[in-house]
């Protein structure tokens, strides 16, 4: 039998905290609660009201979401919480009686400008993937059914996904004004369906590629490990909120260059290279003293 384990984890909304396990809950689908009848088909969700500070339950993946009333604050019982669900987990009770009548977790979708104006950025009210996929064409997409629907859009150039949102990069037959609330709702819909936007073999793929990265970096010079270091603290986070992603390729030693690739919202942007000279290369310089000379990007 598994034994789960669960951490308690913040969220944007002070109301709401996740208490994510060590294991998967639901396969694909997505439930929200907001009362006891409501969840008739979730022992789980209907002992959690027997709280009688829980306003709503929501259960997705390998989380449970939990929404409270303001009569207690979260620090004063989260714990308690949480014992009380992984002794329920532990006893091997069922989570989810999957019938027609469940509910799935209606998803909100808003778009975001992005620096490039080839590329949108499609935000999500819930984390959709656990890590960063890109796909370049429809034939990279076989592990992403989303991805795969979203390039049966002529306008689709490419499609990237990270955390909570979808960035999609269009050609230019087509402005955003006239697809940007045809892409959004499609993205509502498919998520608010529960589908799987990722494929376990997409996941395992990219572990595999994330283990074997991580064992290049730890062997890599004193200078590059610094350089991954910043770009992960300082970088990542700036290029993420604008819908890309950035890493580290190489080191050159001898003329001092540090070589990166641009993925997402960041690749084929006409202001990359103001970022990266005025931002990226002035912070490494800045930091890495006569180390580093010039920054030079490679779209991804």
């Amino acid at each position: 039998m598994k034994e789960f384990n669960i951490t308690v984890t913040e969220t944007s909304n002070p109301a709401i905290l996740k208490f994510e396990t060590n294991h998967m809950l639901t396969q694909g689908k997505n439930y929200e609660f907001k009362n006891i009848d409501e969840a008739k088909d979730s022992l789980l969700a209907q002992q959690l009201f027997y709280l009688p500070f829980i306003k709503t339950v929501y259960i997705s993946g390998n989380f449970i979401g939990l929404e409270r009333y303001d009569i207690v604050e979260w620090n004063d019982v989260k714990d308690e919480v949480a014992q009380q669900m992984v002794e329920y987990l532990n006893a091997g009770e069922p989570i989810i009686n999957d019938t027609d009548t469940t509910k799935n977790i209606a998803a909100t979708v808003y778009a975001e400008v992005t620096p490039n104006p080839s590329v949108m950025k499609f935000v999500c009210n819930r984390k959709i993937v656990a890590e960063t996929f890109e796909f370049k064409n429809i034939d990279e997409a076989k592990e992403s059914e989303l991805a795969k629907k979203l390039f049966h859009f002529p306008y689709v150039k490419q499609v990237f996904f990270d955390e909570n949102y979808v960035s999609i990069t269009k050609y230019d037959v087509a402005e955003w004004e006239e697809i940007n609330m045809e892409l959004r709702e499609f993205i509502r819909t498919y998520l608010s369906e529960g589908n799987e936007v990722v494929s376990k073999n997409a996941i395992a793929f990219n572990q595999t590629i994330e283990d074997s990265t991580t064992t290049v970096i730890s062997e890599l010079d004193d200078t590059s490990q610094q350089i991954v270091a910043i770009l992960d603290e300082y970088v990542k986070p700036a290029v993420a909120s604008d819908g890309g992603n950035i890493l580290f390729q190489s080191y050159e030693e001898e003329t001092k260059t540090v070589n990166v690739i641009l993925q997402g919202a960041c690749s084929g942007c006409p202001s990359s290279t103001f970022t990266l000279k005025n931002g990226i290369e002035t912070m490494l310089k800045n930091m890495m003293g006569d180390k580093v000379n010039e920054v030079v990007a490679l779209n991804g």
